[in-house]
């Protein structure tokens, strides 16, 4: 499985640092939808989906957090823990985000509005569609 980092460029000074985003140049798709997650309490694990079509990159913009990837064959973890790489998620990988620092904001950028229907939400069921999509 290819894990997919992108760094994306910093501007910065004596003032701070800035990171822009644009669909299509900096992102690999349109950008539909933005959501972040923070305060996640400690020990909690989110994600454990796929989905059918919908792209994202995750971006943990403050503090830390582990993404697992999972293509139905092999896992990886990626650990994020830098404002200005973004990690690229494909349709149909599973993921779990887990082991958030107390101050971790992980923000998504999707390439899609939310459509449930869209979602693989139990395990057995996204490992027969990776099973027959690699036939």
């Amino acid at each position: 499985m290819q894990v997919i980092k992108y760094a994306f460029q910093q501007h910065g000074d004596d003032r701070g640092q800035l990171v822009a985003l644009e669909e299509f140049k900096d992102i690999p798709f349109e950008i539909k939808r933005v959501y972040y997650m923070y305060d996640t309490s400690e020990g909690v694990r989110r994600g454990f989906h796929a989905h059918r079509n919908l792209e994202q990159i995750l971006i943990c913009i403050h503090g830390s957090c582990k993404i697992l990837l999972d293509n139905g064959k092999e896992k990886k973890v990626v650990f994020l823990e830098k404002p200005y790489e973004g990690l690229y998620v494909s349709n149909d990988i599973w993921r779990e985000m887990y082991d958030f620092s107390s101050d971790a904001v992980l923000m998504v950028l999707a390439s899609d509005y939310y459509n449930e229907s869209d979602y693989i939400r139990n395990y057995d069921d996204f490992l027969e569609t990776a099973k027959n999509k690699n036939k």
